[in-house]
């Protein structure tokens, strides 16, 4: 009896040698492999070079029930994930925002120039509709500023806005009554008449925020900038190509085109945060115990002064035509 043994191919055997050959050289080649193009592919995204995206879409502080803004409380886990990411050759901010609270505009500022200084990456921010106010004062903590054509750019001022609803409760049949310890304490009710010297007081208080924002965009800009403090720090927002012609930015373009350009090897990695159950369910952004303290303590200050936050958030948007 003639017993024969399989001999596995020759090109079998030899392809098989070839991958692990290349697996430890050049593990690139192995997209010329056929078999072995998919473990080509990931093991290239593993070892190329990466630029991470962080997203900072909507207005700057506390939302109202349901509602969060941005903090640097919120922001934190994104920007860790994003400066601890392997193999980073840069962190691109991607900048929506029309402003909002001047402290966490900051905190958030200062945060990233932390990071970017600890990790020694550099920061590019890309302003889409709008980076205004707040929105700059964040785009200002990147190296390199880009504005899309469309964009709006700036709003280097401080801004306070209310209402007067004391004949509005007093139709209601409603009384306002108000008790404080100090003299000072109930500065600018909206239910009781206006005093000059509260506002003259509110004057005070955003001229010396203002001249923090100035501070903080020089010393960014620095000789960047182009033009006289009463065109730059009047408030006022640039479209693109303006925003670039005053020094607000570094240049015109979107992000895929910027960075195919700078980094052209380097693959996008978008650092997003998963949201909870309870988020997922009723498409808030706060826990449940922050949305029911929230809504209790609208519910304690009355359905009006809830639709005046609602109204105050949906101005910093509409100031920008959004």
């Amino acid at each position: 009896m003639t017993v024969s043994l399989a001999v596995p191919p020759r090109r079998a055997v030899g392809t098989a040698a070839s991958a692990a050959a290349i697996l430890v050289g050049d593990p690139h080649r192995l997209a010329d492999m056929g078999p072995f193009k998919k473990i080509a592919e990931k093991l290239a995204k593993a070892h190329a070079d990466k630029v991470a995206v962080v997203r900072l879409d909507g207005t700057i502080g506390v939302g109202g029930a349901g509602r969060g803004g941005l903090t640097a409380d919120n922001l934190e886990s994104n920007l860790k994930k994003a400066f601890d990411t392997e193999r980073l050759k840069a962190v691109v901010l991607v900048i929506n925002s029309p402003g909002g609270s001047p402290a966490q505009s900051e905190y958030i500022a200062e945060r990233i120039r932390q990071l970017s200084s600890e990790k020694g990456v550099r920061v590019l921010a890309f302003c889409e509709d709008v980076a205004a106010s707040g929105g700059y004062w964040i785009a200002c903590a990147a190296d390199e500023i880009y504005a899309a054509h469309t964009s709006m750019v700036g709003s280097i001022g401080v801004v306070s806005t209310g209402f007067g609803l004391k004949d509005l409760i007093g139709k209601a049949g409603v009384e306002r009554r108000v008790y404080t310890a100090g003299a000072n304490k109930a500065r600018l009710d909206p239910f009781l008449d206006e005093k000059p010297e509260d506002v003259e007081w509110l004057r005070g208080l955003q001229k010396d925020l203002h001249a923090a924002f100035i501070t903080w965009v020089r010393q960014r800009r620095g000789a960047k900038l182009v033009g006289t403090d009463a065109e730059l720090f009047s408030g006022d927002v640039w479209i693109g190509r303006g925003a670039l012609d005053v020094g607000l930015v570094d240049g015109v373009g979107v992000l895929r085109s910027v960075l195919a350009e700078r980094y052209p090897d380097a693959e996008l990695e978008v650092i997003a945060s998963p949201k909870p159950l309870f988020a997922r369910l009723t498409g808030s952004v706060s826990s449940p115990d922050a949305v029911v303290s929230s809504i209790a303590t609208q519910a304690v200050d009355g359905i009006v002064t809830g639709v005046v936050a609602a109204l105050e958030r949906r101005a910093h948007w509409t100031r920008y035509g959004l």
